[in-house]
């Protein structure tokens, strides 16, 4: 099995490339927010991904497509949207429609825990509802879980399952539903086969620092490393799902040894399951590194979530992925870990 990796070059890719070995071609925009105006990169096609024919020739040979390349971010500012639009959706687009010419028929995509928006929440009284948008006054006076729509009332966090509602917030997140939807009609249209991998939040070696691409882990990091008390916005027990590089680049490995079903797009969270506040991890980490322990700031970004934390039942029955890297070795280790 050939497999052709997109965004090879990045956090992702490469450790899916190494978790792959042998039979694997990369291709990367390489693009400077990323990976700086002169990256040193080797056996990397340079390509964008925005030429039909050009795509085409890449998959000569290519049994599977491992789609990782994007931009990644929050994407809070309007002005961003074109850029968005064109590495993310229309490239999807392109790559698709070259799929379709050359007859390669398997595709995992990388999309994220960010297409839910807010994670899946019980009220009390009404059951499973969907939360409520937080209004900037209660986040400016440090009420940060949002209310139950019905009744107002609290709710409580729970684990999210595949088939929640779609609910983007940011410019990034509209981009991935809108690849998703795009790799569906594809997978309809072709008999074609698509894994979208709902990625969480990913950390470990080689994650971007300073950078447009830092994830919060990283930005820790780099605080930490100043010796800065790293800064945690709300009041720091919004949860999420970190989840080990090592153990996302072998769910892509899993997937694309193992075709969905023709025809079709199955979705598919690729998480730890072993859900924590953003505090811990940041207090996690500074214990680690010797530094100071975070401040809490307050605060919250627009578009930014309260709790979203993932179900991996499915990716347990369906795939036999079993993350083996625990939250505080991850933590541990990351420490120390290279850092791009």
């Amino acid at each position: 099995m050939t497999v052709l990796i997109t965004g090879g070059a990045g956090f992702v890719g490469s450790h899916t490339a190494d978790a792959i070995g042998a039979d694997v071609r990369l291709v990367d925009a390489l693009l400077p927010q990323a990976h700086g105006d002169s990256p040193a990169v080797e056996n990397i096609v340079r390509n964008d991904l925005t030429d039909v024919s050009e795509a085409v020739a890449l998959l000569d040979g290519v049994d599977t497509v491992i789609h990782l390349a994007a931009m990644v971010g929050h994407g809070v500012d309007p002005s961003d949207a074109p850029a968005y639009a064109l590495h993310n959706d229309f490239s999807t687009a392109v790559l698709l429609a070259a799929m379709a010419s050359a007859g390669v028929r398997r595709l995992v995509l990388a999309s994220s825990m960010v297409v839910y928006g807010e994670g899946r929440y019980r009220c009390a009284e009404h059951g499973i509802v969907p939360a409520a948008p937080r209004k900037a006054g209660d986040i400016d006076a440090g009420n940060f879980d949002p209310p139950c729509p019905v009744c107002g009332s609290g709710l409580s966090p729970e684990l999210i399952g595949e088939d929640a509602r779609l609910d983007p917030r940011s410019t990034y997140a509209a981009t991935k539903v809108a690849q998703e939807h795009l790799a569906s009609a594809w997978a309809r249209q072709t008999g074609g086969s698509v894994w979208a991998l709902r990625y969480h939040n990913i950390y470990g070696p080689w994650m971007p620092r300073d950078t447009p691409y830092a994830g919060v882990a990283s930005i820790f990091r780099s605080a930490l490393e100043r010796g800065v008390a790293p800064r945690v916005m709300e009041d720091g027990r919004q949860r999420r799902d970190f989840v080990h590089v090592t153990d996302v680049a072998a769910a892509n490995v899993l997937a694309a040894a193992k075709p969905a079903p023709e025809g079709t797009l199955q979705a598919v969270n690729i998480c730890s399951g072993d859900p924590h506040t953003v505090a811990e991890f940041a207090e996690n980490l500074a214990t680690a590194m010797g530094g100071p322990m975070p401040v809490i700031v307050g605060g919250a970004r627009p578009g930014d979530v309260r709790h979203v934390t993932a179900d991996p039942a499915k990716a347990r029955s369906v795939l036999g992925f079993h993350p083996r890297t625990s939250f505080e070795e991850g933590v541990k280790a990351f420490a120390t870990d290279p850092l791009r």
